[in-house]
């Protein structure tokens, strides 16, 4: 599917460091800078196929080289701080630098306060929060030698509503909790030139995971694609002009000027499901 980007900003020989790019969203924003001949180090723990779930960080690199970017999968937990200094350090010294990092990997587990294991609440508190805030961390001594530094972070606006927390409260909590170092990081960093922000989608997104819960609304979903086509207009935005946002991949591609918004969607016809915290 041929989906809508601008002809007039590229991210070509770009660096970016994608955590979680062995499929869904975070394959398709490498995907999509791919197309403009960027250099994607693909950040995982998938090393061979999955029983339930498709893609590799090897299955991903492969498609973004056959896209016309340049790719090096790389075998990371970003619970594990050594590993993620390792792969931060390794993707430097490939490419010469990192320009971008994009904070996608996520843990979820929509379940009620009784019904949650500690461990599964400590998993989601390790990979979404901690995990954003270490591959911030790491990468910020790249991020400042770049000439048009972005952070990029999937998680919801800021609201604290109750609404939002009383079904899954862990996963909320390990979900804002991303957003908030977005919040924090913006202001933190605003001097340095590197732009913080966060992207959350209108609608789901029909991806694997999604498709793996009972009773998920796939067809009422739109594509990754429209996440990734948002991320792209954020991240060709000069860094000290686009700064402590939190997007809605829909209003991202209104702002920039697409309309058709049909191409997204798996089901035309159907009606489009929001997604949560919008």
């Amino acid at each position: 599917m041929r989906t809508w980007y601008s002809p007039l900003v590229s991210l070509r020989n770009k660096t970016l460091f994608i955590t979680g790019a062995s499929r869904g969203i975070g394959l398709a924003i490498a995907l999509r800078a791919a197309r403009d001949g960027a250099n994607i180090a693909i950040a995982a723990k998938t090393d061979q196929p999955h029983a339930k779930l498709p893609g590799t960080v090897h299955s991903a690199a492969r498609e973004v080289e056959a896209a016309g970017g340049h790719a090096l999968p790389i075998v990371c937990d970003i619970r594990d701080e050594a590993a993620v200094a390792a792969a931060v350090g390794r993707t430097a010294e490939h490419f010469g630098g990192i320009d971008v990092l994009v904070n996608n990997a996520s843990a979820i587990s929509l379940t009620a306060t009784a019904d949650t294991p500690i461990k599964r609440f400590d998993l989601m508190m390790a990979v979404n929060t901690r995990g954003t805030f270490l591959c911030a961390q790491t990468c910020l001594p790249h991020l400042k030698k770049s000439a048009n530094p972005h952070i990029l972070t999937l998680s919801p606006p800021l609201e604290l509503e109750p609404r939002w927390f009383a079904p899954h409260v862990a996963y909320t909590i390990a979900k804002y909790g991303m957003s908030l170092c977005v919040l924090g990081m913006a202001e933190e960093f605003r001097a340095l030139g590197i732009a913080v922000n966060a992207l959350w989608p209108r609608t789901t997104i029909a991806t694997a995971a999604l498709q793996v819960i009972p009773g998920a609304p796939v067809s009422r979903s739109r594509r990754p694609e429209i996440v990734a086509d948002a991320a792209h207009e954020i991240l060709t935005r000069p860094a000290r002009e686009c700064t402590g946002n939190f997007f809605l991949d829909e209003d991202v591609l209104r702002g920039a000027g697409l309309t058709d918004f049909g191409q997204y969607a798996v089901d035309p016809s159907a009606g489009l499901q929001p997604d949560l915290f919008v």
